[in-house]
Order: structure tokens, then sequence, then C-alpha cells
């Protein structure tokens, strides 16, 4: 495979109601996208970084800052002595040298991983082991300003037919909020996530969850605290999911050793890609622990590969791969809808879905354009 340029975006897009955690409330996503071009295709990939580091270090602006002036020249040089050995798989050994960044690494993968699958005409589904054609959805749901405004919210995502409602819970918004919603709704997959936003101080009020019989709680300490989490787990009945915590197949390994989780969030841009995901994916379930594939706001371009991702026969909780109009108005692609509480599998080949340009235009504030042969 032969790059002929490599092209960075970033896209505003508004989203439908303002997101709110405990790291800050969006209300409009900023995301960077990446275009591989070749001679025989062209591929996209989708940053996760938000506008401001506050889920990670990494943010949109300096992923495009980092893209453009150290990842896209080193695979520059790295595809000029590579020849025709180069592909997709070459991408993360060729920037193991740069420390972090996985976010940004990852939208540059998938950029040319989904140019290489175009060209063969070979789904992203299939190429990484998919074996559904369709995935159960469960969705996300912001911190609200009343426990009233959130039992609406509920109510109204229960009415879309989204089969798991996860709630973002930090301190001060927690217990109560999570009472009201099992008492009005009843036996309903519920689960919380915190972002880290608690202590190992907080311990004897987490384990006030336990009364609700929460399916996870998801990283409720900071993610370089795996002993606390195995202490925690230790003290609470609820399984808990580590997130932000799990940055490689290698940390998801020290982290089940240790018993800080019984089970694991994958989001792929976190760990630096989809194959790296896929790995975490199968040690996971060599070690029979349950994964689902989380969302970060994505648009069609990073919800297409994460539905063929959640596809993988390990992915056996519903993840927050949501419908389009959950976000956004107008997405990037042609929207994804929910059907029966799932989403469809793309089946063409690649992510199977591609930007339209008139939305991708309207919505872009920065393009750059990187030559392979600069």
């Amino acid at each position: 495979m032969k790059l002929t340029g490599i092209e960075t975006r970033i896209v505003e897009m508004p989203l439908v109601t303002p997101f709110r955690t405990s790291f800050g409330t969006e209300t409009v996503r900023q995301v960077l996208v990446v275009r591989a071009v070749t001679e025989d295709a062209e591929g996209w990939g989708e940053c996760g970084a938000s506008e401001s580091p506050l889920y990670s270090s990494e943010y949109t602006g300096g992923a495009a800052d980092v893209l453009e002036d150290f990842f896209i020249p080193e695979i520059r040089t790295a595809q000029r002595q590579l020849g025709d050995d180069f592909d997709a798989h070459r991408i993360a050994p060729v920037l193991a040298g740069f420390k972090g960044h996985r976010l940004a690494k990852s939208s540059l993968e998938t950029a040319v991983l989904d140019a290489q699958l175009r060209a063969q005409g070979v789904s992203f589904a299939a190429a990484l082991g998919a074996v559904r054609d369709s995935v159960p959805c469960g969705v996300s749901l912001g911190i609200t300003d009343t426990i009233d405004q959130l039992l609406d919210t509920v109510a109204a995502s229960l009415e879309a037919g989204y089969l798991r409602i996860k709630l973002k819970i930090e301190p001060g918004w927690d217990v109560e909020p999570v009472r009201a919603v099992r008492e009005r709704f009843g036996d309903i997959d519920l689960q919380v996530d915190a972002n880290a936003a608690y202590r190992r101080s907080d311990f004897r009020l987490l384990a006030r969850l336990d009364a609700f019989d929460l399916t996870l709680f998801e990283q409720p300490l900071p993610s370089d605290d795996l002993l606390g989490h195995a202490a925690l787990a230790r003290v609470i009945s609820t399984p808990i999911c580590l997130d932000e915590s799990i940055t490689s197949s290698r940390a998801a390994a020290a982290a089940i050793e240790l018993g800080a989780c019984s089970i694991v969030n994958i989001k792929p841009g976190r760990v630096g890609g989809y194959l790296e995901a896929r790995r975490i994916h199968d040690l996971c379930a060599a070690h029979d622990v349950p994964v689902w594939c989380g969302g970060m706001l994505e648009t069609g371009i990073g919800r297409a590969a994460n539905v063929a991702l959640a596809a993988l026969p390990g992915f056996t909780l519903p993840g927050d791969t949501s419908a389009s109009e959950r976000y956004f108005a107008t997405d990037l692609t042609e929207p994804f809808r929910l059907e029966n509480g799932r989403i469809s599998v793309p089946k063409g080949p690649g992510l199977g879905v591609t930007p339209l340009p008139e939305v991708l235009e309207r919505f872009t504030v920065h393009r750059e354009w990187n030559s392979m042969s600069g």
C-alpha cells in the first residue's frame, strides 16, 4: 500500500443537548478527523479527544499538532523505508517512540486501516473478527440540574429503545439520583460511571450503591490507582469496570491480575487504536472478563468503527454505541439509527460509511494537507 497524503481536519459539531460529566459540560463537540489517501482508496479516522485536556492529557488542537508535526512526518519516512511492506499494522510500531498521544495515534491508524480495507474490499467488522450483524445499545446520560430532569431523560431513553442506562455520577450527585432512577423504573439494566471522581476515603459512601443492584460501577477512582480499585472491589459487591485505567493490553492484564476490575470498557482511541483494542478483547476473553465498547461522543466515522468492534464475541454487554440523533441533529455520515435496541453493523468495505461532503465542509474550522512526497 502506498499513501499519497494525509489530511487533518477539525470540525465543530453542535450537540443536541449539553453533555455534563465530572470533567465539565460540552455543548459543541470539537472533533479531529483524519483522511488517509492511497493510490487505490481513501480512509477515515476520528480522534476522541475533546477541546480541553480534561478526560485525558490530549485535546483536539494538540492532537492535530502532534499529527502534523511529528506522526505524519514519521509515517512518511517509514513508508520510504518499508516500501511495499508498509500497511496499517506498521503504524503503532513506527510511532512507538513517541510517548502517549494514543487518541491521535488511533485516528491515524484507523484512517490508514480503513483505506487499506476499502482497497481490499473487506469490511472493518470482518477484519476485526465480528460475529454479529447488529449490536445491543446502551445510552450514557450526563449529570442534570435536578433529579426530575434526570428521570425525564431516562424515560425518554427507555422509550427510544435503549437496552441499558448509564448514569454519570460525582460527589454530591450519586446515591439519591441512582435511588430515584431505580425506584421509578424498576428492574432495568442500570450502571454508573464516575470518571475517576472519587477517592479511597469515599469507600463507605460508594458501598451504599450496592443497594441498587447495578450492573457495574465504572472507574470510581483515579486512573493510576489500580491498588485502590482492588481494595474497593473487596469492600463492595457491585462489579467494578475500568475505563481510563485501561490504556493498553498490558494495563488490562495488570488490572485483571490485581483484581482491580471484573469488567473492562474498551475505548479504542484510549488504547491507541482498534488493533490494540482487539488484543485487549482477546486477553479479557481468555480470562473470562466481559467487555463492552465505550463511547466518546463520536460522529458517524467513529461510531461505525465502534459498532464493528462491538460485534466481536467477547462484547457481551451493551455499549455506548448510541444512535446519531442522541448527540447530533446532523451527523457527519448517514445517521446510525436504533432499531429494537440495536444498531446494525456496516457491511461495506472498510468502515462502510463516508462523511457527507457538504456536512463536512459546513462544520470544518481547520484543514491541513500533508503530502507523502514532501
